[in-house]
């Protein structure tokens, strides 16, 4: 379920999944006994896994980071300082083949005394650099103001990610190029174009990446962060994970609660086994659909400066009109049907996209054609843009197919997308290709780790908006209910995803007082919606 979405590349937050239970469950009741053995073999991979995770944080500890001034072009400016942390590329085999994780950070801005170690951030995914994350302190940030005075920020790029070993599975400038097929198939034969496009994606991914992909896996990077702890000299782990990076947090909860100093989860990946990934992508599609409806309805809430029309229906009718439009003949040759889903689909994840988003439209709709090309191209000319979006896309790829085992029969994923294409058609289709590379994935496919509380795991707090399109919001009720002693703090009638980065005291100051009290509240927490995107 991704936060930080790849440019361009029209996904689903992260990926979900949603048929592979019904295929576990019969194989569960076929064959009890090769269940049993199979996971009994699981079991014994983690402890191989939990020992080399062992050894490499021992190492680490020793080793620390050699903190320098950023490299130039990692565009982090002074005092922000970056470093490499060495992690095994396989936990089972620690001593074996290692690769370089990217961190940065910058010192808490209070005193000596008022330290409580590093705070480590990771922004989604999967495939979601975090290396911005101390920019929050140079740039003065209000909302992190308070965190800031009593901790280090600390990001990283996961592995696979940026600076991180990355992967690629396809050339960048390929990548980007459009305009691409229009995701909604008009015929059996685009089913089959697009179901060849996702396999040769795959393939790519073998190609270019293939020694990378059976470890690109959530459990592993949860294992790097523990050695990044370790290498920080920190005893325990304070986090601040969003979007795929609460997923990271449970996993790591669940890995690690001894090693859990604070937590906090702000718009929840679903952690039931039966939702990773195939089912929680399905479930995204449903809730896109729900807040693409807020937006156009807001949208018609101010028809007096956007001129779409006054009611949802009338907004709606402008959308398939455009759309119909691009796929008859792309805008400026490039932007079709699936550029325009890329572009208008910031408008659902993030209240911050509402204006931006309803503004190009407006321009379109009054005869200005080229600020929407503008806005959905891609831009051929930014190669490092470019690599980024294809990397990025690649991680969220290889990480949601390595973590899961999905559905392989093609007759599963045309019935599921069509039936709930029906009533939600702005992005389930779009959300189908992007995952189905997963269908035919080279390289092994984990069961997911059950998510639950350990001993030693503290009060995590989970902050998750109602509405959220990304990540639903059944998926906070649902790692509320796994983590013992958690608090949910709920922002009603909200729907950005990522709740902790906006101005909403009711929310801050919970977060501020969590991070640097530990306290939580008696019981759960409802709050007001932040303010409402003025137009």
């Amino acid at each position: 379920m991704r936060g930080t979405r790849p440019k361009r590349r029209v996904a689903a937050l992260g990926s979900a999944g949603a048929l592979v239970t019904a295929t576990l469950i019969a194989g569960a009741v076929a064959a009890p006994s090769a269940n049993a053995s199979a996971s009994a073999g699981t079991r014994h991979g983690q402890d191989q896994e939990a020992r080399g995770a062992a050894v490499a944080a021992a190492k680490a500890a020793k080793a620390g980071i050699d903190w320098q001034d950023c490299p130039a072009d990692w565009n982090l400016a002074k005092p922000i300082q970056c470093g490499y942390v060495t992690v095994p590329l396989d936990y089972a085999k620690p001593h074996g083949k290692q690769i370089k994780l990217a961190v940065d950070r910058i010192g808490n801005t209070g005193t000596k005394a008022e330290r409580q170690g590093a705070l480590l951030y990771n922004p989604g995914g999967p495939g979601g650099s975090g290396l911005r994350f101390p920019a929050r302190v140079t740039s003065k940030n209000p909302v992190w103001a308070n965190a800031a005075k009593a901790y280090d920020f600390v990001g990283f790029d996961p592995r696979g990610v940026g600076k991180s070993t990355p992967i690629s599975c396809v050339d960048p400038q390929e990548f980007v190029k459009a305009p691409k097929m229009d995701p909604v198939p008009d015929s059996e034969a685009d089913k089959l174009a697009q179901r060849k496009l996702a396999r040769e994606y795959a393939e790519g991914c073998q190609d270019r990446s293939g020694a990378m992909l059976p470890h690109m896996t959530t459990p592993n990077t949860a294992r790097d962060l523990d050695v990044i702890r370790a290498a920080l000299g920190e005893k325990k782990l304070n986090f601040l994970g969003v979007s795929y990076g609460t997923y990271l947090g449970a996993v790591y909860g669940t890995l690690f609660p001894g090693h859990v100093r604070r937590m906090v989860v702000d718009s929840v990946v679903n952690p039931s086994r039966d939702k990773i990934w195939y089912q929680a992508n399905l479930d995204q599609d449903v809730a896109f659909e729900g807040r693409w409806k807020d937006w156009q309805d807001w949208v018609a809430k101010n028809d007096a400066t956007y001129h779409l029309g006054t009611t949802r229906a009338a907004v709606q009718e402008k959308w398939l009109e455009l759309r119909a439009t691009a796929k008859k003949n792309p805008l400026g040759g490039v932007v079709g049907p699936a550029e325009l889903i890329s572009f208008f689909q910031s408008a659902p994840y993030y209240d911050s996209a509402w204006a931006s988003t309803a503004s190009v439209f407006s321009k379109y709709a009054a005869g200005d054609t080229q600020a929407l090309i503008d806005a959905a191209a891609p831009d051929l000319s930014d190669t490092a843009g470019n690599v980024s979006a294809e990397n990025g896309n690649a991680v969220y790829t290889a990480v949601e197919c390595a973590d899961a085992k999905w559905p392989t029969s093609w007759r599963t994923w045309d019935r599921d997308n069509t039936r709930l294409h029906k009533d939600h058609p702005f992005m389930t289709w779009a959300n189908a290709w992007m995952n189905l590379p997963c269908a035919t994935w080279p390289a092994k496919q984990r069961t997911p780790l059950n998510v639950k509380s350990g001993k030693g795991l503290p009060g995590v707090l989970i902050v998750q908006s109602e509405r959220d399109a990304a990540t639903p919001y059944e998926g906070a009720v649902e790692l509320h209910k796994r983590f013992k002693g958690s608090r949910l703090i709920t922002e009603k009638g909200a729907g950005s995803h990522g709740v902790t980065g906006l101005v909403n005291p009711c929310v801050n100051e919970r977060v501020d007082t969590y991070l640097l009290t530990g306290e939580l509240d008696r019981r759960d927490v409802t709050c007001a919606p932040h303010a409402t995107p003025k137009p």
